[in-house]
Parts: C-alpha cells; sequence; structure tokens
C-alpha cells in the first residue's frame, strides 16, 4: 500500500531517521534503497519502507502497516515545531543554518525504543547492540515483507526469556531486571507517549532501573522531545563541552551551558553533534565485555 507525502520544509531524511539506527548490523533497521524500519504497533507487526525523491514515498507491510503509513508525517518531524528555538552560540546558529533538513521526528512507539535504550545501559554500543541483535533474532518476529530484518521482541515475549537465554545474548542481572520490570507495566508505559515531555519522562522513571538517561533516550525518539538531554551519557557533556566551551564539561557543567536553550536542549545538542565537533581522545575506549563468557 503505497503513500506520498509532501514536507512542507526541508528534509533530511537521513538524519531525521538516524537515531533510531541501533549499529551497523541493526535487524530492526536498514539502509540501502532508502530507509527499511520494522516496528511493533497498536494493530501488530509491520515493516515500513521510505525513500525520498521529489517526494517521501513509503510502502508498508504487516498488520501494522496502515499504523506505520499514518504516522509517516510524524515520524519525520511534521510534528516538530522550532520556530521558537534560539540559538546562543555561533556553531549552533551555523549548523542551523548549513543543516535546515534535521528535525525531531516521533515514532510513537513507546515499548520499542525502550527496550534498546535499556539495553544500552552503562555498557558500550559493541554490547548493546550485540544484545539487542541476539533478542529480535531469537524472539522477535520475522519482518512482514522483506527478507533477514526483524521486529523487536515484544513485553510478552521479553517476559518468557529465560535465565540462560538472557545469559546467552550478553545481558547483565541489572539491565535483564530492568527489562522485566519495563516488560510487565509495558501497556501503561505507552501512556507517556500521550503526555510528553517531562510528564512522560516521569512516567518511564516510575519503572526500576530506568533513570534520567533512559527516559530521556525514549523520549528523543518516541514523542520527539526537543528539551530531552541525555545527562549521564559517557560521550556526551565532553562533546558539548568541547563544542560551546571549548573544554571538557561534566553533567552538571552541561547542564549549566544548555540551561539557556530551555525547552529545547536537547535541539541544541542534536544541532551540537550535527556540526562533527568532537572530543579529543586522551584515554583508551572501554573494552565490550561479554557476559555470555561469564
Amino acid at each position: 500500500m503505497p503513500r506520498t507525502w509532501s514536507p512542507p520544509f526541508p528534509l533530511d531524511l537521513g538524519a531525521v531517521l538516524r537515531s533510531l539506527r541501533r549499529g551497523p548490523g541493526d535487524v530492526t533497521f536498514q539502509v540501502g534503497d532508502g530507509v527499511w524500519l520494522t516496528a511493533n504497533t497498536p494493530a501488530g507487526p509491520g515493516t515500513l519502507h521510505v525513500r525520498r525523491t521529489d517526494v517521501v514515498q513509503a510502502d508498508a507491510w504487516g498488520a501494522g502497516a496502515e499504523w506505520l503509513l499514518d504516522g509517516l508525517p510524524a515520524l519525520l518531524g511534521a510534528g516538530d515545531d522550532d520556530s521558537a528555538f534560539e540559538c546562543h552560540h555561533p556553531l549552533i546558529a551555523e549548523t542551523r543554518r548549513r543543516r535546515p533538513g534535521i528535525r525531531l521526528g516521533a515514532t510513537g512507539r513507546v515499548w520499542d525504543m525502550l527496550l534498546p535504550a535499556i539495553l544500552e545501559q552503562k555498557v558500550t554500543g559493541i554490547e548493546a547492540n550485540r544484545s539487542y541483535r541476539e533478542l529480535c533474532r531469537r524472539f522477535g518476529t520475522p519482518a512482514p515483507g522483506v527478507s533477514e530484518m526483524y521486529v523487536p521482541p515484544t513485553p510478552r515475549a521479553i517476559l518468557g526469556i529465560t535465565d540462560w537465554e538472557w545469559h546467552r545474548a550478553g545481558v547483565d542481572g541489572g539491565r535483564r531486571r530492568a527489562l522485566i520490570a519495563a516488560a510487565q507495566v509495558a501497556h501503561r508505559l505507552e501512556g507517556a507517549f500521550a503526555l510528553g515531555g517531562e510528564d512522560g519522562r516521569n512516567l518511564l522513571r516510575k519503572v526500576p532501573g530506568i533513570g534520567v538517561w533512559t527516559a530521556a533516550e525514549v523520549a528523543q525518539r518516541a514523542w520527539g522531545d526537543p528539551d530531552a538531554v541525555s545527562f549521564g551519557d559517557y560521550h556526551l557533556s565532553g562533546i558539548v563541552g568541547w563544542a560551546l566551551k571549548g573544554g571538557p564539561l561534566d553533567d552538571d557543567g552541561m547542564a549549566e551551558v544548555l540551561a539557556p536553550y530551555a525547552p529545547q536542549r536537547h535541539r541544541a545538542v542534536v544541532y551540537v553533534l550535527a556540526s562533527g565537533v568532537k572530543k579529543p581522545r586522551r584515554a583508551p575506549r572501554f573494552s565490550p565485555r561479554d557476559y555470555r563468557a561469564m
């Protein structure tokens, strides 16, 4: 069921959807002739294929196809309002001028964003992506309409995973407990989307094991929260510090620097990341741990 949409604003399709990809081997998000992504929707599993020509063209498959197509404009930032955003730093102003197609999209799917966010807690990206890929392949649903892709595991599927299978997927006890706790109340957590903003993030944080960082990571993607900053991220404060202050910052320092951008602090961070500025590397990277060998 093809669908076309003409965005009434500049649109950088890759920049808007890039945050949904969980590593180069992600089996729920692939790039090639546009973007392919899978999802659990209120109507069931679905696959969405989006590509950009002079308009946005989309196709979808599965029980969730209609839901995904109806949500296409929101996914690509149609509900994002940046009219009140002020650039308080030349770097942000220049990036915004140079990259007008950057917008904050909203998937409308809380659980699908929460699952990988919890897996990314306090581990390297390589570890988290490996666990997510393993869980999707073993406990997700084969993607409708496309081979070699999978829909993420549902809350019910997560609750059915045994201890040894968690171990095989490389998920330690802390993240395992957080995922199980979230899966048990997943139907209530979907209400965070309707609440939005800080209220939505606070609802997510009622679940043991979900803190400020995880709630922000979900909010950024599920409802395009422009003020959800990922405080607690290992790299983010350093990048923001070097970009906006010319030196390292901790979370408190980052909060101070970003304060003038409230209530659109995350948007400021998005422009910082899009600028390409990186912090100097002065320490060895964390080595990935393989919990399967423990």
